[in-house]
């Protein structure tokens, strides 16, 4: 993990669903009625998921929610954002999205030195017995946790 700051939003369902292969830390190009709302905690990152277009990362389906007092200047909620990456790891993001099962899952959105970041993980989809396997194994994980305690 990149991340250090604080966190304002993030996807707890992608851990679960996906297989995440490699996280990359990136910029998001927003408004500052878009930046108001998210240091208000005012972000859902719950139906998102990353593109490669044309040499460039956006952002796809993040609802953020309007400012209250941002009146005109509000943007549309649902609007794609542009992603801020070097141009060696945005190839390195085509290449895996072009190879089949892979896709650009965004992790979590914080504030590093008072920027917003977005940490974009390279993720493949679990199966249904994956899923089951990972909670198994994290009752397994509490309950050797709750046995030391008592000890």
């Amino acid at each position: 993990m990149v991340m250090e700051g604080k966190i304002i939003v993030s996807n707890r369902r992608a851990r679960h669903d996906f297989h995440i292969e490699e996280t990359y830390e990136c910029g998001i190009a927003l408004h500052g009625t878009e930046v108001k709302s998210l240091r208000g905690g005012q972000g859902n990152l719950k139906e998102s998921y990353g593109t490669v277009r044309g040499g460039e990362v956006f952002l796809v389906g993040m609802h953020i929610s309007p400012y209250e007092q941002g009146n005109r200047f509000n943007k549309d909620p649902l609007r794609e954002k542009k992603l801020l990456l070097h141009k060696s790891q945005i190839r390195k993001l085509t290449e895996w999205t072009q190879q089949k099962g892979f896709t650009l899952v965004p992790l979590s959105l914080y504030l590093k030195h008072g920027r917003v970041k977005v940490e974009l993980g390279v993720a493949r989809g679990k199966k249904l017995y994956d899923k089951r396997d990972t909670i198994a194994a994290r009752d397994v994980q509490r309950e050797r946790e709750r046995e030391a305690v008592e000890r």
